[in-house]
């Protein structure tokens, strides 16, 4: 069963930054197929990535976060629970789970760098579209081998 239904789950921190990535999402996968979903922040991302995943409603499961260092490295911490989550959740559903989850070392709420992570995160949510598209055309490849 080919589906053409896609979830994308943004979290809340640096929402004008982390929303980005559903507009470049948007550009290769319609609108119309993306079932969109706001988190608090990263760390909330696996277990419902896991439970979306689960549903068989989804190709693919999108993921969106800006992790950033405060000063302390708890960021660390949080970004490798995160992506080890969402490859979890690919992993225990067989569903794709991609990250579109950064994590700046040097992020500061300049202007600047708010400008250049806003369009770096349109580049990456493109990416994880197309990569959600190459992996559902291999894997109906791979079924009707």
């Amino acid at each position: 069963m080919t589906h053409t239904r896609y979830a994308f789950i943004k979290a809340q921190w640096h929402a004008d930054i982390v929303d980005r990535a559903l507009e470049g999402f948007c550009e290769l996968i319609p609108a119309d197929q993306v079932d969109v979903f706001d988190v608090p922040g990263a760390f909330e991302m696996p277990l419902l990535a896991r439970d979306l995943a689960q549903t068989g409603k989804y190709a693919a499961v999108a993921c969106a976060a800006l992790v950033v260092d405060g000063g302390i490295y708890r960021h660390d911490f949080v970004a490798q629970a995160v992506v080890d989550g969402l490859m979890r959740a690919g992993m225990d559903s067989g569903v794709p789970v991609l990250s579109v989850s950064l994590t700046p070392h040097h992020f500061q709420e300049t202007e600047h760098h708010v400008a250049i992570y806003r369009e770096h995160f349109v580049q990456k949510g493109r990416e994880a579209a197309d990569a959600a598209l190459k992996i559902g055309a291999a894997r109906a490849k791979a079924q009707a081998a």
